[in-house]
């Protein structure tokens, strides 16, 4: 059995496969590729039949989203690291074995994420990871490379420890994934590797970016930036993971000063003409209110108090016109 399990999870995304398989297959040999399949129509389980015939397919009997898609296949993954690997991304030579020299070398490592660069740009770092993240205060989400919308060039940051790492190309100890009983499979999408990577910080495992290996991620294949349901999620789901997380003497003073820039976010967009994505971050809300019960109650163990990297990323870049993380 190989060390290495890479698990690519996939949903009517067979011109995706087409496109970027072939790297992942050509580099990474010294992985299992396995393909999670949601219950997809488009015929993608039969390319790969046809194709590809050494992947191993793993069928899901509905789209159960990322979430809830990757800890049904991952039951049936028996390598000892995992690799959860969108299918929109291409690898490059030599990509896997900095990354297994870190979980070897770094003990207490146990999530690991590459270099992600832009696959419509590879001069820059991409959105979705860039070279790892943190979260602020108020539990908004920027990365190394990147700060809400402005991507720095790709090889400025050194592999260091990081806060989370990018669901598109996101390492992990099987064990790990285990013991944190996995994604929280009801934010079906979108930041559930944000609140993984917390709990994980909250039990003393350490995350980690590595430099020397490079990705580049298309982006958006699945649901684009200004598609109001990604905002839907977004928002709902970032209060759910500080429900989840904070430390219980900032438990509620953070959620209803989040709540309250929540609401100039709406503000903003209010007067930029976005309105589907005002409604969006309305009924997120409203769903968070009714999630809310629900998350108190996934509390347990410790609760850090030194979680996030700066106090207000929003203050930093809007304000202070802060755009590059090196200046935070």
């Amino acid at each position: 059995m190989k060390q290495l399990a890479l698990v690519i999870l996939n949903w009517n995304g067979k011109n995706l496969l087409e496109q970027f398989l072939p790297s992942v297959v050509k580099y990474s040999q010294q992985a299992q590729i396995y393909v999670a399949d949601n219950a997809s129509t488009d015929n993608s389980v039969a390319f790969l039949q046809q194709h590809y015939p050494e992947i191993i397919i793993i069928q899901n009997d509905k789209n159960y989203g990322y979430a809830a898609g990757y800890n049904l296949a991952l039951k049936k993954v028996e390598e000892p690291i995992l690799c959860l690997l969108n299918s929109d991304i291409e690898v490059t030579e030599n990509w896997l074995t900095p990354i297994l020299n870190v979980f070897s070398e770094k003990q207490n490592v146990a999530i690991v994420q590459p270099q992600i660069a832009d696959y419509k740009n590879k001069k820059l770092y991409e959105y979705a990871g860039a070279a790892g993240g943190f979260i602020d205060k108020y539990g908004f989400a920027y990365c190394r490379g990147r700060i809400f919308e402005t991507l720095e060039a790709k090889n400025t940051y050194g592999s260091a420890p990081i806060f989370w790492a990018s669901g598109a190309c996101f390492f992990i100890k099987k064990d790990v994934f285990n013991s944190l009983q996995g994604f929280d499979t009801d934010f079906f999408a979108h930041q559930e590797e944000i609140d993984l990577c917390w709990r994980a910080y909250n039990a003393n495992y350490q995350a980690y970016y590595c430099a020397e290996s490079t990705v580049y991620h298309l982006g958006g294949a699945t649901l684009q930036h200004s598609n109001p349901k990604k905002t839907f999620l977004n928002f709902r789901n970032s209060l759910c993971m500080l429900a989840k997380n904070l430390p219980k003497n900032k438990l509620f003073a953070i959620i209803f000063l989040r709540l309250c820039l929540d609401g100039l976010a709406g503000v903003r967009l209010f007067f930029k003409g976005q309105f589907a994505h005002v409604w969006a971050i309305i009924t997120s809300h409203f769903a968070f209110y009714r999630m809310l019960s629900k998350m108190l109650k996934k509390r347990n163990g410790t609760h850090k108090e030194s979680y996030y990297g700066s106090k207000s990323i929003i203050w930093a870049y809007f304000i202070k016109n802060i755009t590059h993380f090196s200046n935070i």
